[in-house]
């Protein structure tokens, strides 16, 4: 694994976050199918042991499944990052808002779930029009001043909710989407996201990116993927065919997409850390076999020139 010492968690993380979705399992809410907890523990024990220190989760990933796994079966050393904002009724239909009396009721519910006295990072998921994110960020702030959470963030955010924000304190980490098919988010924080501890989630955009999302593939019905309204097929079958026009370019260069995709955000954006949602150990290993060979930048930026003129 590799690692970059990070002056605002104090310590050196992992390149390479653990997308903690992918352990939802059965759970359902946002997941990837089902995954065993037997299943569950080997891949978060294989991650741990494989160096990967930063583990990425939600309460809406398998309506709190997730983040009770990531309590059994990783050490309390482990850095978690946890959001609120996307809560749940009890018939589990999903209810977004950064109401700050969800916010609070998320963040104990996240601690129990965890069994942790403290959090690494807590993120406000989503931004909420009908709610001026220096409401929630007031409560994490006095939670923040009682140590039990370490670092406040925030999640797909926006240049004008980052601006508000830093009226109630300093926001530390930022996390939104990045993949080669999509920078927009980090793109229209403009040069701001360079000052926080930055993390990218999609990666491999669901699948898309790793090559194992063909046009015709069915999924369970526990994986969001079979019902999700951001899941359209004639829009999948655009991406596909667009990284094939990628994976052409990258064969005159030798090099793998999964290869590019890691170090597009990595090396070429430059973030922090980068979130893989793995379900095997195999795509684990294969992960970290790719991360060790880094592409020449000059000729990373090449690849991405002639794919996107």
């Amino acid at each position: 694994m590799i690692y970059r010492e990070n002056t605002i968690l104090g310590r050196p993380v992992s390149v390479i976050g653990f997308g903690g979705a992918a352990i939802s399992g059965e759970g359902g809410g946002y997941g990837f199918g089902d995954l065993s907890e037997a299943a569950a523990e080997t891949l978060l024990r294989r991650s741990w042991d494989m160096g990967i220190n930063l583990y990425d989760t939600a309460p809406i990933y398998g309506f709190g499944l997730s983040e009770e796994r990531l309590g059994k079966f990783l050490p309390k050393d482990a850095i978690i990052v946890t959001k609120g904002g996307v809560d749940w009724h009890s018939t589990r239909r999903v209810n977004m808002s950064n109401d700050p009396k969800i916010i609070e009721k998320m963040l104990l519910e996240s601690l129990k779930r965890l069994k942790r006295e403290f959090i690494d990072v807590y993120m406000i998921h989503w931004p909420d029009k009908n709610v001026d994110i220096r409401r929630p960020l007031e409560i994490l702030r006095k939670y923040q001043e009682k140590s039990v959470i370490a670092q406040v963030g925030l999640c797909n955010t926006n240049l004008e909710d980052l601006t508000k924000a830093k009226d109630v304190g300093p926001i530390t980490c930022l996390q939104s989407e990045l993949n080669v098919l999509n920078t927009k988010s980090f793109d229209d924080l403009k040069d701001e996201w360079k000052k926080y501890f930055s993390m990218g989630w999609g990666t491999l955009d669901k699948g898309i990116l790793s090559g194992r999302v063909t046009e015709n593939r069915k999924f369970d019905e526990s994986d969001a993927r079979s019902w999700a309204p951001w899941w359209n097929k004639k829009d999948v079958v655009k991406k596909i065919e667009k990284i094939k026009q990628l994976e052409t370019i990258l064969s005159d260069y030798k090099i793998s997409l999964t290869q590019y995709c890691l170090h597009f955000n990595l090396n070429l954006y430059g973030i922090s850390t980068t979130l893989i949602g793995s379900k095997t150990e195999k795509d684990l290993l294969n992960m970290s076999s790719h991360l060790q060979n880094i592409p020449n930048m000059a000729t990373m930026k090449e690849v991405y020139e002639r794919w996107s003129s």
